[in-house]
């Protein structure tokens, strides 16, 4: 049975404060304050957040299985921002690679178990705004969980109301005016979304969809985290064009726009 396959025996709190003790153990950091897990096409930003003060695979830390996709590199950044000690996770676990939803929320718990208050979630999404280019953020205000799976076990009851935090989403707009908010739909993937699909999630009230971030906030709620999350239209949804989708053109999307995260999350980072 592999670290991972234990997850699902263990308690998920318990599995998080062994992986937080061997983090603070390889960082020299007994405490962090803000995590962020950078989606698809966001790894480029983050040398521009702060110093980096450690850097590791991720495999090092307990129960953490190695991401299973081009562009997600596997790795966890200790960085130095300021006054603000941050938590990078240069990637993440997906639903659709089948190690079950404990290991896609093990990254968030192990933030919170660390004493992260804050966590701010990217991803490279589709659009449905014919107005996002590739390239453009968007602000995501609330989300759409079409996955059929939940973090929480048993009759656990979380309030979701203002899941991605509206005091974060603020600041961001102090930071940088011009920025769209949206509702994001996660699908369970890993095939990309029908047209079919992407109408539906147009008519229940999506904005964006994609195939992470949903699982991981709500985890982050239950643990009592602020949450800020962040989608990069990497392509219009399908459909939209008539062009096939692409998973290298999600990653050439996050490269070009990689100076302006990269900023946008310093400067967030920065004011927490």
């Amino acid at each position: 049975m592999t670290e991972t396959q234990d997850l699902l025996h263990l308690d998920p709190k318990a599995a998080a404060v062994e992986a937080a003790a061997e983090l603070a153990r390889l960082t020299g950091a007994p405490t962090h304050d803000v995590a962020l897990v950078l989606g698809s096409g966001w790894v480029p930003a983050v040398d521009l957040i702060g110093e980096t003060v450690a850097d590791f695979a991720i495999t090092d830390l307990p129960h953490f299985p190695a991401p299973g996709v081009q562009g997600h590199a596997g790795r966890v950044r200790s960085v130095q921002a300021g006054g603000t000690r941050a938590l990078v996770f240069l990637g993440r676990n997906h639903f659709y690679e089948g190690l079950g939803v404990e290991a896609v929320a093990h990254g968030v718990r192990t933030a919170a178990a660390a004493g992260c208050r804050v966590i701010v979630l990217t991803n490279g999404c589709g659009g449905l705004n014919p107005a996002w280019t590739p390239g453009t953020p968007v602000l995501i205000s609330d989300h759409i969980n079409l996955t059929g799976a939940s973090p929480l076990r048993g009759a656990t009851f979380i309030d979701l109301t203002d899941l991605y935090s509206s005091r974060l989403r603020a600041v961001c707009k102090e930071i940088e005016p011009g920025l769209a908010e949206g509702v994001y739909a996660q699908f369970r993937g890993p095939q990309y979304e029908t047209p079919a699909e992407v109408r539906m999630a147009g008519i229940i009230g999506a904005d964006l969809v994609g195939m992470s971030t949903t699982l991981e906030a709500i985890a982050a709620r239950e643990a009592g985290m602020e949450i800020l999350g962040i989608s990069l239209v990497t392509n219009l949804a399908a459909g939209m064009t008539g062009e096939p989708l692409n998973h290298e053109e999600v990653l050439e999307a996050g490269k070009a726009a990689a100076e302006r995260m990269g900023r946008l999350l310093a400067q967030v980072v920065a004011s927490l």
